[in-house]
């Protein structure tokens, strides 16, 4: 397996209608009309994973008010993010991609480094999607800590 093919800014997001934690489905054309902070993490309830989520639950009022709306997606099962969300009280919604089509898509699923070996995983990654559906911003192998204070300064939002 080869690096994915990235996203750039311009570039139409990839559509999708995935199941969430509660197994009710979500579609993105259903969030059209306002701007998306669609992260992908590797597994729910890991530290790194815990961090990044947490850090997203805590800046998500100052999120929403600025007109962004946050979405995680893993290739974890929705009872795994079930249990995930109410573990530690994550209040946006978790989608699971457990075939990895829509990882893939972004770009987010593919040959990465991890403690210098070369494996096949999810690569963390944030993607803006502006109100009509194309990608602002495309930020790939983010780290879990400080990313989303990162992001939020990259946004002019403190």
């Amino acid at each position: 397996m080869t690096a994915p093919a990235r996203l750039s800014p311009g570039d139409t997001a990839p559509d999708f209608t995935l199941p969430t934690d509660s197994g009710d489905p979500l579609a993105l054309a259903d969030l059209r009309g306002r701007t998306v902070l669609l992260y992908a993490y590797p597994a729910a309830m890991t530290p790194g994973c815990t961090k990044q989520a947490c850090d997203f639950r805590d800046s998500l009022a100052s999120l929403q008010a600025a007109g962004y709306e946050v979405v995680g997606i893993s290739p974890d099962k929705p009872e795994k993010l079930a249990r995930f969300r109410e573990r530690d009280g994550i209040t946006f919604p978790l989608v699971s991609d457990t075939d990895r089509a829509v990882l893939t898509a972004y770009g987010a699923y593919g040959e990465k480094q991890s403690y210098g070996r070369t494996v096949t995983g999810v690569i963390r990654s944030t993607f803006v999607i502006d109100a009509d559906g194309r990608i602002e911003r495309a930020l790939y192998n983010v780290r879990a800590t400080g990313h989303v204070a990162k992001l939020r300064r990259d946004l002019g939002l403190d």
